[in-house]
């Protein structure tokens, strides 16, 4: 069994920072769990493009509001509480909170921890390799 606190990932480098949001892991590939499970924020007034190519992700809005663009079809979809969206087809899309966005999220595969975004906007697919210490998000520049 796992049990962890929050308030713990949050003073460990489970917490990862970067422009625009941040993200508690609470569960990561290491966990043998088959999927990782992160909280995360992200910031009012940001505009967050993004591109997992190599990952499925199901979100959950917990607090806040916005909106979630899907690049592949340019529908736009209101984001606020008890609000789930699924990246199944690797869905390129851009967040926009319009007040910060609290959310639970699933990753699969299980993120590292050590992803870094490629030149796509991509985590890369893992292969078993220690990818360094860096953390970003899969963000479209």
């Amino acid at each position: 069994m796992i049990v962890r606190q929050l308030k713990d990932i949050r003073k460990s480098d489970a917490h990862v920072e970067s422009k625009g949001w941040h993200s508690d892991r609470l569960l990561l590939k290491d966990d043998d769990m088959g999927f990782s499970f992160h909280v995360t924020t992200m910031f009012a007034g940001e505009e967050l493009h993004m591109h997992y190519q190599n990952h499925l992700e199901a979100v959950l809005v917990l607090k806040g509001s916005g909106t979630i663009e899907d690049l592949g079809t340019g529908l736009t979809h209101e984001l606020k509480a008890g609000v789930m969206y699924a990246l199944n087809n690797n869905d390129k899309h851009i967040v926009r909170p319009v007040e910060d966005i609290l959310c639970a999220c699933v990753f699969n595969p299980p993120v590292t921890g050590r992803e870094v975004h490629d030149e796509s906007g991509a985590y890369p697919a893992d292969t078993g390799t220690d990818a360094g210490d860096a953390r970003e998000p899969a963000l479209v520049e």
